[in-house]
């Protein structure tokens, strides 16, 4: 098994770095989106919120309320904080097992390729199984890597 060091200096190593930073930057613009679409909906969650919206009592009161395009964003938002997150932690440890370059960044792509096509069969809303299938796409390449951490570096 090679040393850490030569990994992490490894193509592996830096596609991995690169297409988890793009998943997690797809993922933080996730909260201004939902932000955009609570403003643009009048639809917010906490009274102090509405406070700087407006100054009357009744307005108030109807912009404290759910939207479902708000909700749709945050659940999206909830779904990549689902998926991503493992996906880095995973993909880190699989980068470390010293996988070919074409097999790595095949998995890599096909990750980032699968949450942004959820994530827009999400928003759009595009008809089902377009949302389902992209999840397990994402989720196959998941257990995919975790596979082979676990196939490599098995200790028992």
């Amino acid at each position: 098994m090679a040393e850490i060091s030569q990994m992490i200096d490894s193509e592996v190593f830096l596609a991995f770095a690169t297409y988890a930073t793009i998943v997690i930057l797809k993922m933080m613009f996730m909260a201004p989106l939902t932000g955009y679409f609570r403003m643009t909906r009048k639809a917010f969650a906490n009274p102090e919120d509405v406070s700087l919206r407006s100054k009357i009592e009744d307005e108030k009161k109807k912009m404290l309320r759910t939207d479902p395009d708000v909700e749709r964003v945050r659940r999206c938002h909830q779904n990549d904080l689902e998926n991503i997150v493992p996906f880095v932690v995973i993909g880190l440890l699989y980068a470390l097992t010293g996988p070919d370059l074409y097999s790595a960044v095949l998995h890599f792509r096909v990750f980032v390729g699968s949450r942004f096509f959820h994530t827009i069969a999400y928003v759009t809303p595009l008809p089902q199984p377009s949302r389902g299938l992209s999840w397990m796409v994402g989720m196959g390449v998941t257990f995919s890597m975790a596979y082979r951490v676990l196939s490599t570096g098995l200790y028992l």
